[in-house]
């Protein structure tokens, strides 16, 4: 098994990224862990997703590249924000952990986690998935460099399998 989040972290720092915000998650917390010990990123807690979105467009303006770290059912929180990413050219690098996907058992993320990559596509982002460990730091590299080489907005949608399915403890 990879260790993706230090691999995916260095790839981060590879493609200059200065600035990441996240909502935390136990999927992503090593990746934001190493983001947060790294003295040339700045980790930014927020409240809700969608301020991720301007964070990236104030750290596009003033010249830092940003990524943002989120759980697929932030997705839809997102959804009015991306149209911004899209009409003012700013390039953003999303690395989603899905929920809602393969072993799932919480009823609650399945409705999101189902149609986030469609979601995301609706939004004009280019989408990648990763389905395996070794596969996630190849794919951020890739997706880093299309994101910022060519002024888009990329996601990398991480499995479930990858992560590992959580299992749901109440009753509907």
């Amino acid at each position: 098994m990879t260790d993706w989040p230090r691999e995916v972290h260095a790839e981060l720092r590879a493609a200059s990224v200065r600035q990441v915000g996240y909502v935390p998650d136990a999927g992503l917390s090593d990746l934001i862990a190493h983001c947060r010990a790294d003295s040339d990123m700045v980790g930014v807690g927020l409240t809700t997703e969608e301020e991720g979105v301007g964070l990236a467009i104030g750290a596009w303006l003033g010249g830092d590249r940003t990524a943002l770290l989120m759980q697929s059912s932030g997705v839809g929180n997102c959804i009015n924000a991306f149209a911004a990413l899209q009409v003012c050219r700013v390039p953003l690098l999303l690395v989603v952990t899905m929920r809602g996907d393969w072993g799932e058992t919480n009823p609650w993320q399945v409705p999101m986690g189902q149609t986030a990559e469609q979601h995301l596509e609706t939004a004009g982002i280019v989408v990648h998935r990763a389905d395996l460990g070794d596969d996630v730091a190849p794919i951020v590299k890739a997706a880093a460099q299309m994101a910022f080489e060519s002024l888009e907005a990329v996601a990398i949608l991480i499995s479930q399998r990858v992560l590992g399915a959580k299992l749901f403890v109440g009753k509907l």
